[in-house]
């Protein structure tokens, strides 16, 4: 098991906790990890490109000159894709890139990438979070206490005043176990994680 510090609101370390091997020390599939990116990015693509095709467009009903004699090359409608205003030769259309990923697939995902950032040493344990007011100021300073800037803050629950201090650093998300994404894991440099978000995340996970 990985043995990492916890700290405090203040970045001193104040004791260390063991984590879970089946969720924070499994073996690496980095294949299932790109494909997880992949379907999360695609399942957010709307979709809605058009544009018409050479049949779509409007005029183009008869053929401009004769076939022969004119000096021009031959043509057969105004609306060919190598006129101005006419068709797109392989139009895109409207389409739903979305594709399904199975349990077990995500699951080992996120454990993988959860994995890599135990093996980065980019996980940081606090032993609690929490303020009695809404204060990006307090919020940007428990960051600077443990010397992170780009992070995903995982809460045990929710905590509105964490959550709201937490929403104007651009370089911060907040997230809770149950919304837990491989994407977030790896687009952000470190992760930062209560306690009890660790509880519940082998709880879920395990």
């Amino acid at each position: 098991m990985a043995n990492v510090s916890v700290y405090n609101m203040e970045g001193k370390a104040v004791g260390s906790i063991e984590l879970n091997d089946a969720i924070f020390g499994v073996e690496i599939n980095e294949h299932l990890v790109h494909l997880a990116v992949v379907q999360q990015l695609a399942n957010k693509r709307q979709g809605t490109q058009s544009a018409k095709t050479r049949s779509e467009v409007s005029g183009g009903g008869r053929k401009p000159w004769r076939q022969k004699g004119t000096g021009h090359a031959r043509q057969g409608s105004t609306r060919s894709p190598q006129w101005k205003g006419g068709g797109v030769v392989f139009a895109p259309k409207p389409r739903d890139y979305s594709f399904k990923l199975n349990k077990k697939e995500k699951r080992l995902a996120l454990k993988s990438a959860l994995t890599s950032r135990v093996a980065a040493e980019k996980i940081y344990v606090l032993d609690e979070l929490n303020f009695d007011e809404i204060k990006t100021k307090k919020m940007a300073a428990v960051l600077d206490n443990l010397k992170v800037s780009k992070a995903l803050l995982v809460l045990g629950e929710k905590n509105e005043n964490v959550i709201l201090s937490a929403r104007n650093i651009p370089s911060v998300r907040t997230a809770l176990p149950n919304t837990l994404n491989v994407y977030d894991i790896l687009k952000y440099d470190s992760i930062v994680l209560t306690k009890d978000a660790v509880a519940k995340i082998e709880e879920v996970y395990a």
